[in-house]
């Protein structure tokens, strides 16, 4: 499996901006740019790639945790994931997941064992040299 993403960038580091396209096409044409990145609050103006990331992040673990769940004879009605990442001194130095499940017939330790699992072999989690956290609860 291969994937592509498209980024263009116009213009100086501070002053410049950019779009990127996904080739899924679930994004076309996004914007990003220093604002987007560094001074957005509301989330309005485009996207960044730290938030790309916790979503790529998010996105992979849920999927993860829902194949190590069905492997466990387990069946999630619901995983419902935030990821927080922290940029700090020009890298990220982690991303924290707050995890949420509905699954019926499970233990909440058993449920948080399996979490972890999921945590630390999606291949996103993989790929990222930063710490990750994860707290996991049932609903």
């Amino acid at each position: 499996m291969k994937r592509k993403v498209n980024a263009i960038w116009n213009g100086d580091g501070s002053n410049g901006n950019g779009i990127i396209t996904a080739q899924s096409g679930a994004f076309d044409k996004m914007p990003y740019s220093f604002k987007t990145r560094f001074e957005n609050k509301n989330g309005k103006l485009g996207t960044n790639p730290e938030e790309l990331i916790a979503s790529a992040l998010a996105g992979c673990f849920n999927m993860k945790l829902a194949f190590v769940l069905n492997e466990a004879d387990f069946n999630p009605i619901e995983l419902n994931t935030n990821a927080l990442l922290t940029f700090e001194d020009g890298s990220v130095k982690s991303i924290a997941l707050n995890l949420t499940g509905k699954v019926p017939n499970i233990e909440e330790k058993n449920f948080k064992i399996l979490a972890e699992d999921a945590k630390n072999n999606c291949p996103i989690s993989g790929v990222l040299n930063c710490e990750i956290t994860l707290n996991a609860s049932l609903v």
